[in-house]
């Protein structure tokens, strides 16, 4: 299956995307047929912060006509915090858009997780992934949420996370960890890998990059099918 990818937001997370996915498919024997189409992180970041979701469902609607345009028949977000308007986004959609957030609930689930805590923008702490856990209890850094996310965008913009920053997205994880019952700390972010990647928190941590590869993988080597995901 041919996958497109909506990419650019930011930059680090669409990097990570394709060598993910392309070493999943090397690794596995499976030819990757893959388009990425890039798109502004500023834009979003405005709309994002505006919550003009129907102004940048329409931003990736243009997208992913352009992905189709090129073969692909699937396309995915590469972003959870630019997923806030998912809703609005796959009813613009001309191709069936692969969401984060069911492959990041069933992994849970799947791997006995029953609490997770999460970094990631503002948006996305305060609105608990959007309300979308539905097998999985969240929790949040109460106190510190608009100082993580404000971190959380620099980073992105930067495409870098300082010591400072670091050292801030950690403390929090812990903290949900040991006071707040997180059985593990999801990166909610999809650039919070600028932070975590080569390092040990001493906690767990999911990458959500990592569960939605996985998904993105089995679509592209044809073991799973689009009428087995809940769209």
């Amino acid at each position: 299956m041919h996958i497109g990818l909506i990419g650019g937001i930011g930059p680090a997370a669409t990097a990570a995307y394709y060598l993910k996915l392309s070493d999943r498919c090397r690794a596995a024997g499976v030819p990757l047929d893959l388009t990425i189409v890039n798109t502004d992180i500023q834009v979003l970041a405005c709309n994002a912060q505006a919550y003009r979701r129907d102004d940048q469902a329409r931003v990736y609607a243009d997208v992913i006509t352009r992905l189709a345009a090129s073969g692909a028949e699937v396309a995915a977000i590469t972003s959870i915090g630019g997923s806030f308007c998912e809703d609005e986004t796959r009813a613009m959609s001309s191709l069936p858009l692969i969401s984060a957030f069911g492959a990041l609930d069933d992994h849970f689930a799947n791997q006995g997780i029953a609490s997770v805590g999460i970094l990631g923008t503002e948006t996305v702490m305060q609105s608990h992934l959007y309300g979308r856990m539905e097998k999985t209890r969240t929790v949040v850094p109460d106190g510190q949420i608009a100082e993580v996310g404000q971190a959380y965008v620099e980073t992105a913009l930067a495409g870098r996370a300082n010591d400072a920053q670091r050292d801030l997205f950690f403390t929090a994880g812990r903290r949900m960890v040991d006071e707040m019952g997180a059985d593990a700390v999801v990166l909610a972010g999809t650039d919070l890998g600028l932070a975590f990647d080569g390092q040990d928190p001493g906690y767990p941590v999911i990458d959500t990059i990592d569960v939605h590869v996985d998904q993105l993988f089995l679509l592209a080597s044809g073991a799973l099918k689009l009428q087995d995901l809940s769209l």
